[in-house]
């Protein structure tokens, strides 16, 4: 493609704002004062999240299937509503355990919203 250099023809000197594909030239990231540079915080913060609300619809989805089973079997709705309970608790403790905190904390009450919200619309 292009020609070899000789005195008599020196190197044609490509426009400054094409890139050259035989020498590219490395950008150097500036940080500008605005916020940290890391993104070590966005991927804990996006799995979290992710794991968080995939365990939270499981325990939704058990508040909803004891709500379906017949109501001449009480035992059958409570076991599934304690299990999404369980599952609720373990939503909090993933979330926690990404973010490198302590496990056992009050916010493990959150994870029994499922237990008290099921039972709720199971016996009302």
């Amino acid at each position: 493609m292009s020609e070899t250099p000789t005195p008599d023809r020196p190197a044609k000197k490509r426009p400054r704002h094409l890139m050259d594909p035989d020498n590219p030239r490395r950008e150097v990231v500036r940080n500008t004062g605005a916020g940290t540079m890391s993104l070590e915080p966005v991927q804990k913060w996006v799995l979290s999240v992710l794991a968080a609300t995939t365990i939270a619809h499981l325990a939704a989805g058990l508040v909803i299937a004891a709500m379906y089973v017949d109501d001449d079997r009480p035992s059958a709705q409570i076991g599934l509503n304690v299990v999404a309970a369980a599952f609720g608790v373990l939503a909090v403790l993933a979330f926690r355990a990404i973010h490198q905190k302590r496990l056992l904390s009050p916010w493990l009450l959150l994870g029994l919203i499922p237990l008290v919200v099921g039972l709720w619309l199971t016996f009302r």
